[in-house]
């Protein structure tokens, strides 16, 4: 069973945000299809993500439109707590988020990124080799201090994902109403010049 956390905005007139999101999201969909529709769990994040999956067929499992609106952590929290118990108990195989990071006012990059299971892979040792660093003590343990610290960075992650939406949203929609002042601008120069030319005549 796979789980799926998509952000989007909650409102539009910003630019081509949330159409790439819902973009990613039916690719998504499509890769794990043969797995069946109940094997699919979508937690929208952000009102045009939701009436989509609702037009889509898909059943969304809660409505979080004000971790989209005004991210706090204690919603990512609760959010990132129940995909953990979920994955603990086996009720779900994997979890995927997709999002907008922000790079800048003018770049902004659409990202699918597994969240669960952990991978592990990218750890290397000064060799090369991949595996875990032992060259130093960890009290109590490190059993103990990973079962501490693991909760804390998923939570940290959906709570930096809904900030990293919000933020690539702003400057979305700032781009967008950037060029629609600028059309504007444009069509009433046009416009002006088409005037006094008949006037003139």
């Amino acid at each position: 069973r796979i789980a799926i956390v998509a952000f989007s905005s909650n409102s539009s007139l910003c630019g081509a945000f949330n159409a790439s999101v819902l973009k990613m999201f039916l690719q998504t969909v499509g890769e794990y299809r043969e797995l069946g529709q109940d094997n699919i769990l979508i937690y929208p994040v952000g009102k045009k993500i939701e009436e989509a999956v609702k037009k889509l067929g898909f059943f969304s499992q809660g409505s979080y439109q004000r971790l989209a609106d005004k991210p706090s952590y204690d919603e990512a929290a609760a959010l990132a707590r129940l995909l953990m118990e979920l994955f603990l108990e086996k009720n779900i195989d994997r979890v995927e988020l997709i999002y907008h990071h922000f790079r800048s006012m003018g770049i902004q990059e659409l990202l699918r990124e597994r969240y669960l299971p952990i991978d592990l892979s990218a750890v290397q040792n000064e060799d090369g080799k991949t595996g875990m660093v032992n060259d130093y003590i960890i009290e109590p343990s490190a059993a103990q201090l990973i079962a501490d610290l693991i909760p804390q960075v998923l939570s940290q992650k959906i709570f930096t994902a809904a900030l990293d939406s919000n933020a690539s949203e702003h400057a979305a929609r700032t781009l967008a109403m950037q060029i629609a002042t600028d059309n504007a601008n444009e069509l009433i120069q046009e416009l002006t010049k088409q005037y006094n030319k008949t006037r003139q005549q």
